[in-house]
């Protein structure tokens, strides 16, 4: 975080800025502006109580339609799902 030398307050950097969620991603996160950490948490616990990792790879996400909106595709490994979440978000 960096002090704002007016206020001395610190402003939120990284990954506990806020950000936008696009309509899409803002259908399971919620439409408000959050730190980008707590947009990552929200989607892992979509995926967890929708059941939807793959039984046999735990790494891997099958999508559902919510999901595929947002990645592209029916499945992408965990590694790759901050790429297509990053492509939903803007500085707030």
């Amino acid at each position: 975080m960096v002090a704002n030398p007016q206020t001395g307050t610190k402003a939120a950097t990284g990954i506990h800025a806020p950000v936008k969620p696009s309509a899409e991603l803002g259908a399971i996160v919620g439409s408000e502006a959050l730190p980008r950490s707590e947009v990552v948490s929200k989607i892992w616990a979509y995926i967890k109580a929708e059941k939807l990792q793959n039984p046999d790879n735990k790494r891997e996400i099958v999508a559902d339609e919510k999901l595929r909106k947002i990645f592209g595709k029916e499945r992408v490994s965990m590694f790759e799902m901050n790429k297509h979440i990053s492509q939903h978000l803007t500085k707030a």
